[in-house]
């Protein structure tokens, strides 16, 4: 029968067995530091060589012969090919019907869609369904994202700074779409963001230097004009936290913390930075307010965006409205010195037409697709795929490269999931979707390697068949890539 004490005999056992495995367990981690003490002093004192008679050759040993002397490479030669050549050839018209007859005259397309399709190798278009202008929804940014490119170059840079006179400091948007608030607000972001908290900290080592202690704060986002709200766009976008008003200075693209817009962006972005400087040690005194920076101001500190081409691939992946309709006032500011809606709109067209798109029967009003009175024809939408894939325009590659993959990147991530197995990945399309409205235009690589240019948009979907329409859209880009449509395959 147990005693009292049985518990503490049971107990003694079990620390010694404890206390043993300990000791083993720590008999491993001994014997790695006694052989690396080991492995040193031979090192350090050639201790091999003195105690064991080992050969050295110096007191610095070598990496081993490459190739060892027992290894046996093959002679030289020319390695066998792991996959055949493409045979190549022009896109075959029957072809491309055949592969799209299935789905192109889809109930759930409605009564409005038009699917155009040309080979990128000659221009020529080889399918035609449908011979109107279209609401394109965000295929439109492909026309913003070129002539931003083509105007400004893709390393271009925009610069937020603040500039000072005593204790007077300006900060001054310079319409960086991407800017963050603060560092975590980036982290693991592409491309990178620059951040109203670094620039914070640097303006008050600039300040300290300068013997400033206190500050009084204005911001200038005059480098943009005009309405900040697209007249064109419905008054649900704005209260209906579809998009901000559209700033040359803001943070997070106008969000605040809980990532809804707000009502002044620029203001909201001016606090933060206020925030950023009294955790540095200024003390902002007063109201924060709108200030026209003086000419004579001096440059305390600044951070640049990320290069324009990097802006222009995220926009693209992820369809991002905001950071569209930056870039567009930035069009407009570089081709007219007009940073408004109007402006970009009709910079736009300018280089567009420039590059040898044909801009005529197509109207714009936004930057984002946003708005439901742009129109747009499938050939201009053909011609900006055929500028942005030529060899002949290596400073518009970005949009290429920023168009989604199909079924494994940005917009199209999620989508492609059904359909033929062989056209995932095969497949690179800007989406496009409002209420109504879908749309895909792109490029595809058929199974041979064959290329085609693809705009597919239809815009008058009847409210229960969204999904299904936009499935369609796929199902057809999808035949694209998975058919044989050059005339040698």
């Amino acid at each position: 029968m147990p005693t009292n004490d049985e518990p503490n005999r049971r107990y003694m056992r079990a620390r010694e067995q404890g206390h043993a495995a300990r000791v083993i367990g720590w008999l491993p981690e001994v014997l790695i530091v006694l052989l690396v003490i080991a492995a040193g002093g031979n090192a350090w004192f050639h201790l091999g060589h003195r105690w064991f008679g080992l050969s050295q050759a110096g007191s610095v040993i070598g990496p081993p012969a490459v190739p060892p002397s027992a290894l046996r490479l093959p002679p030289d030669g020319v390695a066998a090919p792991v996959a055949g050549s493409s045979p190549g050839g022009a896109i075959s018209a029957a072809a491309v019907r055949a592969a799209l007859a299935p789905y192109v005259n889809a109930a759930v397309l409605g009564p409005h869609a038009d699917v155009w399709v040309s080979d990128l190798s000659t221009g020529k278009v080889v399918y035609r369904h449908g011979l109107t202008s279209v609401t394109p929804a965000s295929t439109m940014k492909l026309l913003t994202a070129t002539a931003a490119l083509e105007t400004l170059g893709p390393m271009s840079r925009f610069r937020t700074k603040v500039v000072g006179a005593g204790n007077r400091i300006v900060l001054v948007g310079g319409g960086d779409p991407l800017l963050a608030s603060t560092p975590a607000k980036a982290r693991g972001l592409y491309p990178a963001r620059a951040d109203l908290a670094t620039l914070a900290r640097s303006t008050a080592q600039a300040l300290r230097a300068e013997g400033v202690r206190k500050v009084s704060l204005g911001y200038d986002a005059s480098a943009f004009i005009g309405p900040a709200v697209n007249p064109h766009w419905p008054g649900s976008y704005l209260t209906g936290d579809v998009v901000p008003p559209i700033s040359a200075l803001w943070a997070d693209e106008g969000r605040d913390a809980r990532g809804h817009y707000v009502g002044d962006p620029a203001a909201a972005a001016t606090e933060a930075f206020a925030a950023g400087l009294r955790r540095a040690g200024i003390v902002v005194s007063g109201p924060v307010t709108a200030r026209k920076a003086p000419a004579a101001a001096t440059e305390l500190a600044a951070v640049d965006s990320a290069p324009l081409g990097e802006i222009v691939q995220h926009t693209l992946a992820v369809s991002d409205n905001d950071a569209a309709e930056v870039i567009l006032r930035q069009v407009g500011a570089k081709v007219s010195g007009n940073p408004s809606f109007a402006g970009g709109v009709a910079a736009v067209r300018t280089v567009l037409s420039g590059l040898g798109a044909d801009v005529t029967g197509s109207t714009q009003y936004d930057g984002s697709g946003l708005s439901r009175d742009n129109r747009l024809t499938p050939q201009l939408l053909l011609d900006v795929l055929a500028l942005v894939t030529s060899p002949a325009h290596p400073q518009l590659r970005e949009v290429l490269t920023g168009l989604p993959v199909a079924g494994f990147t940005g917009s199209l991530q999620d989508r492609f999931d059904k359909g033929p197995a062989a056209a995932r990945g095969r497949v690179r399309a800007k989406t496009g979707t409002l209420t109504g409205v879908h749309a895909l235009a792109g490029l595809a690589s058929d199974v041979h390697g064959n290329l085609m240019l693809f705009v597919m948009v239809t815009d008058r979907v009847p409210g229960p068949d969204q999904l299904l329409a936009q499935h369609d859209l796929d199902l057809m880009a999808g035949a694209l890539g998975a058919c044989s449509c050059g005339t040698s395959s």
